[in-house]
Order: structure tokens, then C-alpha cells, then sequence
């Protein structure tokens, strides 16, 4: 279901003239309000008013993460607290916090996409959603509230923990369309499992699964284990929460909403802008964010854009589903491997349970990385043969397909540790 179709199904030439409108604006905005880019581009001799094309955007200075951090708790806040309704912030588990905050009109777009998010997911104003993503200063929880209740659909503000009330929830509320990240989705499914009861027998039909990468084969977990509809959704706090792009019906990449959030693919080495269908690291500018907009923020994470029509009737850009994050990639004996590849090729191989860890450590002056992976009780039960054919062939996938040797550990269900949100799936030991 297509919630906004004078926006998402814009002619492109119409959408470019309203982002060149937007971004003038915005980073005149920015200009005015906030220290940090006025010192910025005086000390570069930018003036925000010789914008004339979208192609000036590349003149811009990027904004990193480090940028929020510095200026936290509200440096980079272009309204005053006054005029702030809702604040967000980071775990602050890799460094400092970063807080966003949000005016009554960011909230109204925030809203906006997350109901073209949860449309396009298939949600409508029948369904009961059961969300399943935290509430608090993470912004997957509300942020999904918000969106679904815009639709018209009744909202199960579940949060994450307690995962066998979650599961008792969808089977009494009749809970039809799940959200949470994709690595707790399975791990319900483990939980349902135990308690003898059937996902077959609930009435879910689809799921909207965000906050951490997964692979296809995920999906493909995810839809068997389920019995239902996996999409893929995306957004971080930096730029609104979740909301920044998602699947449609064709599940052929995510439509971004361009009219709020304008995307550039760069190479994260030199920095210059990549043609569209080349892979790099995702950069954004916030179009109509009033508290805490950002231009070119380094997202960091993997993926490529294609403008390419969609059979859904969609005009907006379509960005590939992210492969991983440039500060999440592991560089092992100068290859360079993102979980995501891991995962790829564990869950191709039967037998094997979609729950893995990484382990990686330095001895002897050399990386060595250990791959710990759950196995199914009854190949774990079996023998000692059986474990290590599976044990041979994920050590050759990974060095056929990666070009890494590896250590493999094939683990009993449920040594590896569950998370109720993004799963930790990187374990690194080196002092580096």
C-alpha cells in the first residue's frame, strides 16, 4: 500500500526541484542556528546562498558522529529548548552520547514516514501491530508508535524483554503485523518453540525488521520460522529514527523518502560521490528537520542507490539493503569482512541455527578469528563425523568466498548469548 502517493510517486524532475528548494533552506537554517556549521563553512568560504544545483551539495563539508558528540547535550540543536517537544540519544556504549531533539513539526514528519514505513509493510488501519522495538531514548519504539497509529492501526507497545509474554501477547491481542529487530524475531521464534506454541497457528502476516544488517538468508529464516512477511526497514537517530527508507511488495531495495532525506553514495576512502549503482558508504542530508538537522552526515553504513522505476509504482530511490558499516568492518590480515558475509554463508549451510558470534583476537603478532556457531540438537547429539563435515565446510565457504582462513567452533543450541535487541555479533580481543 503506497500511504503518500503525491510524494512517493513524484516525477523525479519535480522531486529535484523540490529538494533544491528544501536544501537551500535547510542550510541556510543551519547557517543561522548552529555554531558548529557557521564556523564551519566561514573557516571553508562557503555561503549558503550561492546553492544554485543539487551538484553544489558536494561542496559541503560532512558531518560526522563525532561532530554530535562534541556538542552534546545541545550544541547542535538549531531551536531553542522551548521549541523542543521530544528528546533522543544513543546508548553512548561506543563513546559519548548524541541527542536529537525534535519540534512538533519534526514529529509530524517523523510520523509521516513511518506511516509510508509501516504502509509499505503492508499495514493498515485493520491490523494490530505488536511492536517489539525499545521505548525510551531509543528511537525504534516510538518511532514505529507513532507511524502506525497515523495509519490507523491499533498499536501493542510491547517494548523488548519478556519474551514469553511477548509471544502469549500475538497469540491472545491477535497481533498481525510484528516490529523488532530481526535477530530478536528468531529468538522469539526459539522461545514459542519451547512454550509449545505454533507461529502457524497466530495471525501475523508480515514483520517490519530494522536496527541491525541482516542477510537474505535471514529473511528467509525469519519467514519460515514466522509464517509470515519479513521487510526490511531502516533509519538511525542522527537523521529522524526509523523512517529514513523501506521494502515495498517487490522487496528490491528500499525506497528512501527523498522529498525529507537527501542521499549520496561516497567512496569512504577518498570521499568523492559515487554514480548510482556503485556500493559505499550511504551519506545524508536532512531536508525538514527543524531541531536538528544535519548536512551530509556520514552514516557509515554499506550500500547503493538505484533510480531505476519500481514495479510498485514507487518513484523514490532505492537504496540496497546494508551489507554493514565502514566502523563495524573487520580488516583480518588485510582482508576486509563485514558480519553480514558471515551470516550469509552460515545460514546457506544446513544444520546450522541462525545464531553465530565472532571472535577475533591477535596472536603471535597475526589476527586469527574464530566463528562460534549453534547447531541444531539433533545434528549436536549426532556424531562426531557429522559435526565435523559441517565444521570443514564453513572453514572452505569462508575461505572460498572471503578469502580468510578461520577457526570454527560449532556450539549446542542456546550457548550464544540472546539479545532483545541488536544482536552483538563481534567479539574483538586485539588491543588495536
Amino acid at each position: 500500500m503506497i500511504w503518500n502517493k503525491e510524494y512517493e510517486c513524484l516525477p523525479r524532475k519535480k522531486l529535484e526541484e523540490l529538494q533544491l528548494e528544501r536544501l537551500k533552506k535547510i542550510v541556510n537554517w543551519v547557517f543561522e542556528r548552529i555554531p558548529f556549521y557557521r564556523s564551519l563553512y566561514e573557516k571553508e568560504g562557503i555561503n549558503p546562498n550561492k546553492i544554485s544545483s543539487l551538484s553544489d551539495l558536494k561542496h559541503l563539508p560532512f558531518t560526522e558522529k563525532d561532530d554530535l558528540r562534541k556538542a552534546f547535550p545541545f550544541g547542535m540543536f538549531a531551536v531553542p529548548l522551548s521549541e523542543v517537544v521530544r528528546v533522543h540519544a544513543s546508548s553512548g556504549t561506543t563513546g559519548q552520547q548524541t541527542v536529537v531533539g525534535y519540534t512538533r513539526n519534526d514529529i509530524e514528519t517523523w510520523s509521516e514516514v513511518m506511516a509510508r514505513t509501516m504502509a509499505s509493510c503492508g499495514t493498515t488501519s485493520e491490523d494490530i501491530v505488536h511492536n517489539a522495538y525499545g521505548y525510551g531514548l531509543f528511537t525504534g519504539g516510538l518511532g514505529v508508535h507513532y507511524g502506525a497509529e497515523k495509519i490507523g492501526a491499533t498499536v501493542i507497545p510491547m517494548s523488548g524483554g519478556n519474551t514469553k509474554r511477548q509471544v502469549l501477547v500475538m497469540r491472545d491481542f491477535g497481533s498481525t503485523v510484528l516490529t523488532c529487530t530481526p535477530s530478536y524475531a528468531l529468538y522469539m521464534s526459539e522461545v514459542a518453540e519451547e512454550m509449545g506454541i505454533d507461529f502457524k497457528a497466530l495471525k501475523l502476516k508480515s514483520g517490519a525488521f530494522g536496527a541491525e544488517p541482516w542477510s537474505e538468508s535471514m529473511r528467509v529464516e525469519i519467514e519460515k520460522k514466522l509464517n509470515l512477511e519479513p521487510f526490511d526497514i531502516y533509519g538511525l537517530s542522527e537523521i529522524i529514527g526509523p523512517g529514513v527508507s523501506a521494502e515495498c511488495e517487490a522487496h528490491e531495495g528500499l525506497h528512501l523518502y527523498e522529498d525529507h532525506f537527501l542521499p549520496e553514495i561516497i567512496d569512504p576512502e577518498t570521499l568523492e560521490p559515487l554514480p548510482p549503482g556503485e556500493k559505499g558508504e550511504l551519506v545524508i542530508t536532512t531536508l525538514t528537520k527543524e531541531a536538528t538537522p544535519v548536512i551530509r552526515y556520514r552514516t557509515r553504513d554499506i550500500t547503493s542507490l538505484n533510480y531505476e522505476p519500481c514495479s510498485c509504482g514507487r518513484t523514490l530511490v532505492r537504496m540496497e539493503r546494508v551489507t554493514g558499516r565502514t566502523d563495524d568492518m573487520l580488516i583480518i590480515r588485510g582482508v576486509n569482512v563485514f558480519p553480514s558475509q558471515v551470516e550469509q554463508i552460515l545460514m546457506e549451510i544446513e544444520g546450522t541455527e541462525p545464531h553465530y558470534q565472532i571472535v577475533v583476537d591477535r596472536k603471535d603478532s597475526l589476527d586469527v578469528m574464530e566463528v562460534w556457531v549453534e547447531v541444531s540438537d539433533k545434528i549436536f547429539s549426532d556424531e562426531i563425523k557429522k559435526l565435523e563435515v559441517i565444521e570443514k565446510r564453513i572453514k572452505e565457504e569462508i575461505q572460498s568466498q572471503l578469502g580468510i582462513s578461520v577457526e570454527v567452533k560449532l556450539v549446542e543450541p542456546k550457548t550464544i548469548e540472546r539479545s532483545m535487541g541488536k544482536a552483538k555479533r563481534v567479539i574483538d580481543k586485539r588491543k588495536i
